[in-house]
Formats: structure tokens, sequence, C-alpha cells
């Protein structure tokens, strides 16, 4: 086996379920370790974290992702066991082999590649945590928190996610949209079904808010980003009898948005198409969510798409499409981040798997771009 595909299971083999690491950072930071970087194992709350760091002078490049995976789901669905690495007509199937434990081992061999082609190389750095598939905030959020705090500051970012759609790196992203969650608990008053008269349902009320919400054309995006997205993920209400008006009813949102509509302007809209419905209600916003970030085209990003244009003879689309990623904590640092990896068609699903020939051809990708990046600022 080559040495990505080799890390790679290795890194499979360990459980590393949300926020459980499972041994992964302490397998990467050994290898790092032997390779002249300074390590700092932080561990905020139940989450493990990574800052691995070498180099004295010269912008400061980092390599960022995640250890934890989602959980496997329905075991009986899987071909194999999801934890143990098997490769089947030319895949590499577990879970975490795209998202993302393919590229951090594909990190960690193009950083030795390239430590021993370059011994005197400029700032290289490894950002790694145990808590981007869940709730987010005890992982990349404090760590940057620590940076700041230590007073370092990362220039370049290439983050690991699972980019590439049809083929390896034909799809680079150069930001993403912000996300705000929320939960919006409408009151009204219990009662006996036989009775409405003597209740208020707000079952019923909800549906004429969701109606308005689906309706609204909450911005037309910009030539950045696509337009803002509304969606409601949960809706829980009423009490499991068949006879009773409930309470209350419990909805979950979730908007996906470029700058031209901020979190704050988002926040009021949706408080006062509630606020025009009924008087008896809470809106809980969530903590953790991200601002949009958007990485400009420009010499990071010109060495990023010659790297690949040179390995896979094609330059990749830049985007800002998907789902949010731990860039979203980075990039007001300062930093300018890119998410660049594997194909994204299986992530999150049973039978997760990456092709084998494409960690190599990844390992290369990276190395070409700590070339130019390194190699350019040294």
């Amino acid at each position: 086996m080559s040495a990505t595909l080799d890390l790679t299971c290795e890194l499979i083999s360990r459980n590393s379920v949300t926020p459980v690491d499972g041994g992964c950072q302490r397998l990467i930071a050994d290898r790092l370790e032997t390779l002249g970087f300074e390590i700092h194992h932080l561990r905020f709350g139940e989450v493990d974290n990574l800052w691995a760091v070498t180099g004295d002078r010269g912008p400061l490049f980092c390599f960022a992702g995640h250890t934890d995976v989602v959980p496997p789901g329905e075991l009986e669905q899987w071909h194999t066991d999801p934890f143990d690495p098997v490769i089947k007509d030319g895949l590499l199937y577990g879970r975490g082999s795209a998202d993302m434990k393919g590229s951090l081992a594909a990190m960690v061999v193009a950083t030795e590649q390239w430590l021993n082609e370059s011994p005197e190389t400029g700032r290289l750095a490894f950002l790694l945590t145990s808590d981007e598939e869940g709730p987010a905030t005890d992982g990349t959020i404090k760590v940057m928190q620590w940076l700041s705090e230590q007073q370092q500051q990362i220039d370049y970012c290439l983050v690991g996610e699972p980019s590439s759609s049809e083929r390896l790196a034909d799809v680079v992203r150069n930001g993403r949209r912000g996300s705000l969650s929320g939960q919006l608990i409408l009151q009204g008053i219990q009662g006996h079904v036989a009775y409405p008269e003597k209740a208020d349902n707000p079952i019923h009320r909800v549906g004429g808010i969701i109606e308005t919400l689906q309706a609204i054309e909450w911005d037309q995006g910009d030539e950045r980003f696509p337009p803002t997205s509304f969606q409601i993920s949960n809706i829980h209400g009423g009490t499991g009898a068949g006879n009773v008006i409930p309470g209350e009813v419990i909805l979950d949102f979730n908007f996906r948005h470029g700058p031209v509509s901020p979190q704050e302007q988002l926040k009021r809209r949706f408080t006062k198409i509630v606020d025009d419905a009924s008087d008896r209600y809470e809106i809980n916003w969530a903590s953790s969510n991200g601002q949009p970030f958007f990485c400009p085209p420009g010499n990071f990003i010109q060495a990023v798409c010659d790297a690949i244009a040179e390995q896979t003879g094609q330059p990749p689309q830049l985007s800002t499409g998907g789902g949010t990623s731990d860039g979203r904590f980075i990039a007001p640092s300062g930093a300018e981040v890119i998410e660049l990896g594997p194909r994204n068609a299986s992530i999150h699903k049973v039978n997760e798997s990456t092709p084998v020939e494409e960690l190599d051809q990844l390992t290369a990708i990276y190395l070409a771009i700590l070339q130019r990046v390194l190699g350019r600022d040294r």
C-alpha cells in the first residue's frame, strides 16, 4: 500500500464518532513531531484539538480538518464494518474515507514529502479538531481564540473538506454561505379537541407562519453567493393523545445566507413574521453558527488552481456552494481560506468510500500547493 492509503486505513480503523477522536490526533501528532513540529494538544470540554507548527519565518500556511466522523447509521446496510477499512473494486470503504480521513492522510504524507524535499521551508501548521461534525463549540472556534491569545496568525489555510464532485479536484470552495439556526416555540392553550373554543391550537397557527416563511424571497444573492435559503428541519407538537389540543408547537429551522442578508437582518424579518401571527412565542437562536466567508481570487487561489491543473490536466471550478465547514471560524482572523478534498458523493452515507488511486493524486496536489505557496514565500 502507498503511504497515504496506509495512513488513511489506520485512521478509519479508529472509531471517532463525534466528539471522540479515537487516537487519530495522537497518531498524526507523532508523525509530525518526528518532522520537527511543535505539538499542542488542546482539550476543551469533551473535544480534542491539535495545533502543530514548524518554521520560524514567512507567512503561515495551515492544513485544517477534523478527525471526528458522523455515526455509521444502520450497520446492516453497510457492506463491511464501517471502522474496518476494506478495498473493493478500486474503492476504499469505511466511515471517514472521504470525510475526511483521506484528506488528513494526504496532508500528512504531502508534508513529509515536502519537508524531505525542502527542509528549510517556511511556516507550516496543522489545525485539527474532533468537533466539526458535532455542535462545533469546543473545536476550531476555541483553537482560533487560543491562537489569538498566542498572537499567532494564519495567512493561508487549506481545509480538507470533500469539495470534489465528478472527479478529484474539479471544485475548490473559496467561500461558504453563513448558517443561522433557530428554534421557534409557539404557545397556545391546551384543551379537549371537542371544545376548541376553550383552547388555542398553535399547530393551526404555525401553518400560516410556515406558509409565509416559505413564500418569501429573502434576497437574490450576488455575484459570489446564491440566494438565501430557508428550511424547516424539525417540527414537534402534540401530546401523543388523539383527543388533546396541544399547548405548544416547536419548529427547528435554518437559514443559509450570503453577505447581502446579514444575520441580524434575517432575525428581524423572521421575528416580525412570527410577531404578526402571534403574541405568545419564544425564539431561540443558536450561538455556534458561522458568518459567510469569501476568499477572492489572488496569488493563493492561483497557486491552488495551478497545482490542480498541473496534476490533473484541468483547472478547477471555484464555488461557494454546499454546507458549512470550520473555515467559517478561521476566515474571520484574516486568513485566506479554501477547501479542497475528495469526492463528496458518498459522505455521511452508508458504505462511504473514496477511489484508492485518488488518495495518492490528492497527496500530489497538496504537495504541489506546498511547493507553490511555501516555495514562493520563502
